[in-house]
């Protein structure tokens, strides 16, 4: 009987995708004074952009599939699926004239954490088909996992150009497609485990194309912009934050 694993995997992410709203406590804040500090999220986002990719993404794929070359070719297959959308984005960006205030770093990163909670939504409503305690225990690594990424894009999202309130609701509609892949995982299940494992390398592949291409420039520019040591040295020390808190999530699992 599936009903109540389908039951508990809905109510797992649903309670998952909440910490996607996470900077609604920042809506007292004037708009000036986050974009003033934005680059401390985006620092924050690229160390657990990086640090999801490197520690928990490429190694549970090498772990599952045995194949190291064929996850090192799928994470660069990631890296050129994110750089053709990026091309696409920049032009699609120069052709339009809605939103030419939006950087294409926006749009990137909303792609790459829906494909993400994508595979979340699968893991989990497989775990609760293993047993409750499985997915309880998954639901909270995930949970955990979310939190520094989750105000990393937050922060990412206002820095593209995005109001605090816009930001807000796509981060959450990105939350929500977790919810596509628990319902994937209880039609198709057989099916989508044996391609998921797959998605992995490439959602890494994604990760680490906005981290070095996108978010590293951004931050060279602030850098340059306040011609100031502190800045840069802030930038460094939350980055290595990011990874080492994916890090720590290790022994949390």
């Amino acid at each position: 009987m599936t009903t109540i694993p389908l039951l508990y995997s809905l109510i797992s992410v649903l309670i998952i995708s909440l910490i996607s709203l996470i900077g609604i406590f920042s809506l007292s804040v004037k708009e000036s004074t986050i974009r003033k500090y934005v680059f401390v999220f985006v620092s924050l986002a690229l160390g657990a952009l990086l640090g999801d990719a490197f520690i928990h993404l490429i190694p549970e794929a090498i772990e599952e599939t045995g194949d190291l070359n064929k996850v090192s070719l799928f994470v660069i297959i990631g890296i050129f699926i994110f750089f053709i959308l990026e091309k696409f984005l920049h032009w699609h960006h120069h052709q339009t004239d809605s939103e030419k205030h939006i950087k294409p770093v926006g749009k990137m990163i909303l792609i790459s954490d829906g494909f993400h909670n994508f595979i979340d939504g699968v893991i989990i409503g497989a775990s609760y088909l293993i047993s409750v305690e499985v997915g309880i225990a998954t639901t909270i690594a995930v949970l955990l996992h979310e939190i520094p990424q989750e105000i990393g894009d937050y922060g990412v999202l206002i820095h593209a150009g995005y109001t605090k309130s816009r930001a807000l609701f796509l981060n959450f509609v990105s939350a929500l497609i977790s919810i596509v892949g628990v319902i994937s995982v209880f039609l198709i299940g057989d099916t989508l485990e044996g391609i998921l494992v797959w998605f992995l390398p490439i959602a890494a592949g994604g990760f680490i194309y906005i981290a070095l291409s996108d978010l590293i420039p951004e931050l060279h520019d602030h850098a340059e912009d306040k011609k100031d040591i502190w800045s840069t040295l802030i930038q460094i020390f939350v980055a290595i934050a990011g990874v080492g808190l994916m890090y720590g999530l290790l022994f949390l699992e």
